[in-house]
Parts: structure tokens; sequence; C-alpha cells
């Protein structure tokens, strides 16, 4: 269907303008429609007002922040959630019933657009910064063609997801990162990545593995898998799943999965050793902040898992030099790998506060070797970080766990991180 079409009448009820107003594209582009389009927003005006000022400019009229009641959004045609927002949260308990449609912008898109070509990149972690390596290969490769068009669609960047659909075109390329909460919509929607990139899996189990296999289930005999060994043998072995796709073994490294995709669309090896060579790493994602008195601190605010965290350990410590800053929000993940192994890399862990960490605190206290203390905010795990970290040693933020509650997102987090170390 046309996307005028599909939204010409439709009173669309917005839900969220995400953590740093990445929804405002999409909004703007509801607007310029001519779409009803009624914004609901948890955090208040204050805290928001500077995306807001950009919508009320482009015509938004109706708004609501702070609480949402379960009846505020039983009268729309169409809700849309931002990516940062569950659709088990309980205000849509009545729109449910009602059967309203419930979406979210990456698939809405991917519905509404013209038959393109989805490269889907997926797991527990390293997919952005797959994904931007792959974008730049991309993206330079492409520019040699007029006609081909490239669109890259990520609930963390502010350039929207259906406001792509203004401008792409049949046969164009989508490259999507595909978060874990979105993964069910993927699936519901009967959408499979024509090339799917898998990153890693946290844990070798057979809940996480039936995932992100959903996510394979769509696809055709030519298009493919490109995934590291341990990762494709585990969707092989551990639900007695076979592809249908083509699997394309790797090492695993990110700029290994990136330069295999992007050779499916026949890049130039040297563009790719170029940007791979270039890539300076994405902030929040291991990002050198400071080396002060010869310790470096790293803002890995990123990680939302404990293997993104293993990995950081494992990419960072050199003769367990670590001072690991951990701890945050409950995921539901398992921390038994993580924990077993943070004795091989670090010598210090703080405890941030958390749902998360009340989980796995006791079981960071039975660690032997390893000094361990608690730390009521950011700002002063830094400072007594400053105090165990000697010489030679790493101060890693790399938390593990989600931020904590509607009123900080992981980016802030890491802003808050590293203005407290530059202040030292």
């Amino acid at each position: 269907m046309n996307y005028k079409e599909y939204f010409k009448g439709k009173k669309v009820g917005v839900v969220g303008m995400g953590a740093h107003g990445e929804m405002v594209a999409d909004i703007k582009f509801l607007l310029r429609l001519g779409v009803n389009t009624t914004l609901y927003e948890m955090r208040s005006e204050t805290r928001l007002h500077g995306p807001l000022a950009v919508l009320k400019e482009a015509g938004l009229a109706e708004y609501h922040m702070g609480k949402i009641q379960t009846d505020d959004l039983i009268g729309f045609d169409l809700i849309i959630l931002s990516p940062d927002i569950s659709n088990k949260s309980f205000f849509l308990k009545k729109a449910k019933e009602k059967e309203i449609d419930i979406e979210y912008p990456d698939t809405l898109f991917l519905k509404l657009a013209p038959s393109i070509t989805l490269i889907g990149i997926m797991g527990a972690c390293g997919k952005s910064t797959v994904a931007h390596m792959l974008y730049g290969m991309l993206k330079r490769s492409f520019s040699e063609y007029e006609d081909q068009g490239l669109y890259f669609i990520d609930p963390d960047l502010p350039n929207g997801s259906i406001a792509h659909l203004k401008k792409i075109k049949a046969g164009d390329v989508v490259l999507a990162r595909i978060p874990e909460e979105l993964i069910n919509e993927y699936h519901t929607a009967h959408i499979s990545p024509h090339v799917a990139i898998i990153t890693s899996l946290s844990s070798i189990n057979t809940h996480e593995v039936k995932k992100i296999s959903s996510l394979l289930e769509f696809q055709t005999y030519n298009n493919f898998i490109i995934a590291s060994d341990e990762v494709i043998d585990s969707i092989k072995e551990q639900v007695k799943f076979t592809p249908k796709a083509k699997m394309l073994r790797t090492k695993g490294k990110n700029s290994t999965l990136a330069t295999q995709a992007a050779e499916l669309f026949k890049v130039n090896s040297e563009i790719c050793q170029t940007v791979v060579d270039e890539f300076t790493g994405l902030k929040g994602h291991q990002e050198l902040v400071k080396k002060m008195n010869g310790i470096e601190y790293y803002n890995d605010a990123s990680s939302i898992s404990p293997m993104s965290t293993l990995y950081a350990l494992r990419d960072l410590s050199n003769n367990k030099n670590v001072v690991l800053i951990l701890g945050g929000a409950y995921t539901g993940y398992d921390y038994g790998d993580l924990i077993k192994n943070i004795p091989e890399y670090a010598h210090t862990v703080i405890l941030l506060p958390g749902s998360g960490t009340i989980g796995f605190r006791k079981e960071i206290e039975k660690l032997q070797g390893i000094k361990y203390m608690q730390s009521p905010n950011l700002e002063e795990a830094v400072l007594v970080s400053k105090d165990y970290a000697r010489k030679g040693d790493i101060v890693l933020f790399s938390p593990g766990c989600e931020a904590i509650g509607v009123h900080i997102s992981r980016r802030e987090r890491g802003e808050k991180f590293v203005k407290a170390v530059r202040s030292l």
C-alpha cells in the first residue's frame, strides 16, 4: 500500500520522543503529510524543551507530557511507539482491547516501503560498530551509482525511520540495526533480512538462539546469514533449525563481518580496508575519554548486557589492570559467565545501584582476589576509581545493565561519566 493512502484520514497517537528526541524526524514527517497527530510523553516539558519546540514549530498542536492513562489512547486509529517504549506498557491495555494498530517506526517503515534489499544487524553486542562500518563501505561504493539509494535505520539515530518513505524507491538498500527489543516485532510482521548479520550471542542458550533464529524464519534460498562459527553452530544445533539462506562463516570480528557483507554488494576491497582503517569508534562504545597519570578512562555506557561488558574486558584488559564500574537496571540476562570471568581481567569492581545490580551483587562479593565496593552514583564511582587505579590501569565504565528509569538514557549516563572523568 502507498504510504500516503495508509496514513490518509488516520488519527495517530505517538508515544515517546526517544531518549534524545530521535522521534522528531518521524513526527515532523507525519505533520507534513497532514496527519492528525497527538504526542504523549512521560517526561516533563522542561526536560524535553528543545525537541518539543522543534515540533511545535513544525505544527504539533496536541501534546501531553507526564503520566499516560489507559483511556488516553483509545480514540486513535494508529499508535506509534518510540523504540524505547515497551509494547507491554500498562497504558496500552485498553488500546489493545479495542484492537487499535500499534506499531514501531522501524517495522512500520519496512511494511510500507517498496521492494528493497534489507540488511539486518543483530546480536548481543557489536551491532552499532558493524552497522556504521558497513554503512561507510556501502556509502562510498554506492556513490558511484546515480540511482542506487542507501538508507540507515537505527532507533538511536535522529534521522527517523518512516520519514524515509518520502524518498525511498524500489531496489534501494536499507541497513537496519535491530535491537533485541524489536526482534519480536520483526517476526510478527514476517520481516526477515535478506542479509542477516549476527554479531554475537550473550550466552549459548536455547532461548536466545530461538529468538535470533526467529528473524531468519522468512528468509529464502537467495538470502544470506553472516556470523561466526560459534553463532551459526548454535543456531543449527541448539534449536535444530536449518536456515534456508546461505551461511557465510567469519572469524566474528566486527570489521570482518562488515567486510563480508560489503563484498556481497560488490564493494571494492580497498574501500572496505580504508573504512576500517579510518574508523575511530563510536561514543559510548569502548570510547577512550581521557588518559591521566598513566591511567586510561573508557566509556562503554552503551553496554546493557553481560556479554558486552565481557567483550570490553577482553578487548581492553592487560594482565588484570582494570577497575570496572558495573551495574544498573534489570535486564533479565544471566550474569554468570561475566562474574566468573571478572577476576581474569579486573582487580577492582565498583557497583552502581539498580534493580539489576541487586540480582548479582552477592555473587560479586564472593569473588576471590577482587576488591569490591558500592557507590551511590556514577560521579562518586569515578572518584573512588581514581583511588584504586594504578599507573598502567584502565578504569572501564561498562554497566552491563540498562539505564535507570525514564529519567536517564544510555547516552546520558555515558555523558555523565565523561563529565565526571574530565572534571578529575
